[in-house]
């Protein structure tokens, strides 16, 4: 098992729930005949975001994820992301974090399984970075906080070599393996089948630096080439599309990663929204923290919020997960 997936799965499945929670918090601004004001402002929107992005990216804690350790389980990792999403003044019911919880999962999974190769990981997390960027420009300091986090990424995983992102992705596939949510967007569009497995097309652009297959060359002990022959690939391959870019910023060129949910670009999401609209209908807001506060101290806080009854759910008899909570309720 790798002991660098955790970074890249809460960036991963951090970002997905940003996509869902920027839109459900602009469906909310208004009522559903868009005649009045909802109950969440577009100011109430940029604060809830800007919190969460702080939160997720502060200094202390990306500094601890970032220490090579083991990948933890589904039920830590939720009662993380839960800890995320409520360290503004947004509430979600247990539902509404159960739902969101899966959406974010397949979203993650799908990527995964289309990554072209182990190291374009890479590229769908920077496409999430790139997102969460996106959605704090107008913040410097938080902004600076993703920069940061973005370029910690850089320095730590730029140093794997192949092999070792083969393992890291063989890790993920484990940790996603049992997960087959069924996901509307994903029905209605052909690639998942009724029982929640994802259909894998047989087409497309081969990945950056790999030969259009069909076509086998023979060469003599020289390294002359004296033959060519063909085969049926078993599907219709074109060639790359070319290198995405592993800096701090640039084209990634993958598309993995990007938001799924904006109705522009693929209206059938909003079938499944609407359903998490309807488990987030007691949304509320909670407790308003001070504005000027620390990243670090809004983990406190967020771990704060727990009840013993949640923290003996999480652990009933030591979980790998202690060392990230107790990372946290330490902040």
């Amino acid at each position: 098992m790798s002991v660098r997936t955790l970074p890249l799965v809460f960036i991963n499945l951090g970002g997905e729930m940003l996509y869902i929670l920027d839109q459900r918090l602009r469906a909310l601004n208004t009522s559903e005949d868009q005649s009045e004001t909802g109950v969440w402002s577009e100011r109430d929107r940029k604060r809830v975001l800007n919190d969460v992005v702080g939160t997720m990216f502060s200094k202390s804690f990306m500094d601890e994820l970032l220490k090579p350790q083991q990948l933890y389980s589904h039920r830590t990792m939720k009662t993380v992301l839960t800890r995320l999403a409520h360290s503004s003044i947004m509430r979600l019911n247990p539902a509404s974090m159960d739902r969101l919880y899966e959406l974010m999962i397949m979203a993650f999974k799908y990527q995964v399984l289309l990554s072209p190769r182990p190291r374009d990981l890479l590229l769908i997390s920077y496409n999430h970075l790139d997102a969460a960027r996106a959605f704090v420009r107008d913040t410097p300091a938080v902004l600076n906080q993703v920069d940061e986090t973005h370029r910690k990424i850089i320095e730590v995983y730029s140093r794997l070599s192949d092999g070792e992102f083969q393992l890291l992705r063989q890790t993920l596939l484990t940790f996603l393996q049992d997960v087959h949510t069924r996901v509307s967007v994903f029905l209605k569009n052909q690639i998942q089948n009724p029982s929640g497995r994802f259909v894998l097309m047989t087409s497309g652009p081969v990945p950056a630096g790999v030969d259009v297959p069909g076509l086998i060359r023979t060469f003599d002990p020289r390294g002359r080439e004296v033959g060519r022959s063909e085969f049926p690939p078993g599907g219709t391959y074109s060639g790359s599309v070319g290198e995405g870019s592993f800096e701090l910023s640039g084209d990634r060129v993958l598309r993995l990663g990007q938001n799924l949910y904006q109705a522009e670009t693929n209206p059938l999401a909003k079938e499944e929204l609407n359903l998490l609209a309807r488990l987030m209908g007691c949304m509320k807001a909670g407790s308003v923290p001070a504005a000027d506060e620390e990243a670090a101290s809004a983990l406190a806080r967020i771990a704060g919020q727990f009840t013993d009854e949640e923290a003996e759910l999480e652990n009933p008899s030591g979980s790998k997960g202690d060392d990230l909570l107790a990372m946290m309720d330490d902040l």
